[in-house]
């Protein structure tokens, strides 16, 4: 089935526009050209009335200058002439008749055929009456002397030039009506159209709104009510946009949001695996040299190893145990740090000092390289980090391997100054596939070695934690086979921050 019919708002403002400019020229034909009937009525009457006047008064001077005879009698001796004369004087043939109605005169060339019968009894009460015949009118009127009453007056009048005047009026009017109704209706169009376009482009900026599509700028300017709706219309827009926009930025943040929680769930069954099993070796140790033990209590040897294996045990058993809560209370709970102006200088002396004798009983030498400086942090957390860096450098060194800890100021990548401390060993390092999860809480590079020296694979992690409660960085910057080299970048107390620069060379 074809589509229905259609007419649009362009069609109907125009068809309205049509009907009206009709409706008004209408209107003002038809009351101009009966104004203009309207006074050629009264025009024609008053010249009728006047030279109705006229024959009166002249038909009265004759019967007065006559003898005293009856006014039939009178009308019938002296109506022709008195009827050529008044015609003579109207400039219109004139007919007369006496007071019972017959023929009189007349000033025409020959008696006129007009039934005028029901006029002459209006006239014989006193009355004018009017018959149209065609072009022709006839305006009859009676004759008075003091009252008495001597006949009737007849005027023949042509209405062929009125008539001609009110068609040519008539037809002007149709001309100019035509033209002012297509004048009319093509300005009206073009305004119209102007109108629709405007609309148009409104709703397609609304169908854009619609599809997603937002207002760069109103779509229409104007200083009218459709500009006001264009204002409204872009306002809208933007007011959308930056709703969707926020919507879009909380649902990136829920989507990141999911995604942490998940790799949390993740972390948290992984550390609960990891350290599953990390607990269990040291555990399957102790239980194996308990059995020992009573298995063989008579050997002082075996009682003195197992002893100092299940003490060694105990140990790993119960740093593992309490570097594990440490990192799940930092995951779990905000702890505030007491930040603080820290000296840095006295804190990486005594950090040095507390594993001098791990370093020499490892064969390990420590050269310090320090610059006065004060950090913005809490010391008890510093201490922690840098006890854990030094050690880690030191468990996995080389016998006769050395330790470089330096401190420097320099400007990090965000323009701020920020104090720089470096902890470099010469020891196994670290392979690149591994660089990227040092950080990971129970990894290690080497298990065995780790557990020869008592590592659980939490002290890099709960250096990250720290360090990032601080507002600084940790990274690894520098592996091979001769050792690695790992940056702690942290705040400067005001005091410092306007330090010349300086990176001191290992």
């Amino acid at each position: 089935m074809g589509g229905k019919f259609r007419l649009g708002l362009k069609g109907k403002m125009s068809l309205l526009l049509a009907l009206l400019l009709v409706f008004i020229v209408t209107c003002l034909s038809v009351l101009v050209l009966s104004g203009i009937r309207e006074n050629q009525r009264t025009m024609l009457e008053q010249s009728f009335t006047r030279q109705a006047e006229a024959a009166n008064l002249r038909v009265r001077e004759e019967y007065l200058t006559e003898s005293m005879i009856p006014p039939d009698q009178f009308m019938m001796q002296t109506g022709q002439r008195l009827a050529v004369d008044l015609g003579a004087q109207s400039g219109m043939a004139v007919t007369l008749y006496t007071v019972d109605g017959s023929f009189a005169g007349t000033s025409l060339p020959f008696q006129p055929r007009a039934d005028v019968q029901d006029a002459l009894q209006f006239t014989a009460q006193g009355q004018s009456a009017y018959i149209t015949e065609g072009d022709q009118l006839l305006f009859l009127a009676p004759l008075y002397n003091a009252g008495q009453r001597l006949g009737t007056v007849q005027f023949h009048a042509s209405l062929a030039e009125q008539n001609a005047f009110y068609a040519r009026i008539r037809q002007l009017f149709l001309l100019a009506g035509a033209t002012v109704l297509g004048v009319g209706f093509l300005i009206g169009y073009v305004y119209v159209l102007r109108q629709v376009n405007v609309i148009d482009r409104l709703n397609r900026a609304a169908s854009q709104i619609g599809q997603g599509e937002y207002l760069s700028a109103p779509s229409v300017f104007r200083k009218d009510e459709l500009g006001e709706l264009a204002q409204g219309i872009y306002e809208m827009s933007s007011s959308i946009s930056a709703s969707v926009g926020a919507l879009h930025g909380e649902k990136q943040k829920l989507l990141e949001t999911v995604g942490r929680l998940r790799e949390l769930e993740q972390q948290q069954k992984q550390f609960i695996g990891n350290i599953s099993h990390e607990l269990k070796t040291p555990l399957t140790s102790i239980i194996a040299y308990a059995d020992l033990l009573t298995m063989y209590s008579d050997d002082p040897t075996l009682l003195d190893d197992a002893g100092r294996r299940i003490h060694a045990e105990a140990q790993r058993l119960y740093s593992l145990v309490e570097k594990a809560l440490q990192l799940s209370a930092m995951d779990v709970y905000e702890f505030e740090t007491q930040a603080e102006a820290v000296p840095l200088c006295p804190l990486l002396e005594e950090a040095v000092a507390r594993l001098q004798g791990k370093a020499d009983s490892c064969r390990v030498t420590i050269h310090t390289s320090l610059v006065e400086g004060e950090v913005w942090a809490d010391p008890e957390n510093v201490m922690h980090i840098m006890l854990n860096l030094l050690d880690n450098a030191i468990k996995y060194n080389r016998p006769g391997g050395q330790v470089h800890l330096l401190n420097y100021i320099a400007e990090s990548a965000d323009g701020a100054r920020r104090m720089i401390i470096e902890v470099a060993d010469t020891g196994i390092g670290i392979p690149k596939e591994a660089v990227s999860r040092i950080f990971d809480p129970f990894y290690t590079v080497s298990r065995d070695r780790s557990r020869a020296s008592g590592g659980t694979g939490l002290g890099l992690a709960l250096v990250r934690n720290l360090i990032e409660k601080q507002g600084g960085t940790v990274q690894l910057v520098e592996t091979g086979p001769d050792g690695s080299r790992l940056r702690v970048e942290l705040l400067l107390h005001a005091s410092d921050a306007v330090r010349t620069t300086h990176t001191p060379k290992i």
